[in-house]
């Protein structure tokens, strides 16, 4: 397999936020395998009740780098934000698909190639 490295960043407004760690943990072990990737370590899944910055974080570091899932649930709508980190192939379609789940009612992302510059990319070129 060749090295590639392939960066999307996602913001989306969603109306059912996800706010539950062990939930969490297991949406990021499945994404991970439906996307192709094998897990280094993790997913590890915090909650925190801060007012104001209430919301739920997890990270898992795949063989070919990371996936990290930002979620503020006090608002409303809900904010999650998405990050798809990889040295390898991947299909978006998955992603977004993904995202479906969660009520979106805002999406917004960047894809970006990261090999030798930041160059931003368009999902529908793969």
């Amino acid at each position: 397999m060749p090295v590639v490295h392939k960066h999307l960043i996602i913001r989306a407004e969603t109306r059912k936020t996800p706010n539950d760690q062990k939930w969490a943990h297991t949406w990021l072990t499945e994404l991970v395998n439906k996307i192709g990737m094998q897990i280094c370590q993790g997913p590890i899944t915090t909650y925190l009740d801060i007012p104001g910055n209430r919301g739920l974080t997890g990270l898992v570091i795949i063989e070919t780098s990371h996936i990290a899932l930002h979620c503020w649930d006090e608002e409303d709508p809900g904010l999650m934000q998405l990050d798809v980190y990889t040295c390898g192939d991947f299909n978006t379609d998955v992603i977004f698909e993904e995202l479906k789940q969660f009520d979106p009612i805002k999406i917004e992302y960047k894809y970006l190639d990261r090999e030798k510059e930041l160059k931003e990319i368009d999902v529908n070129e793969f």
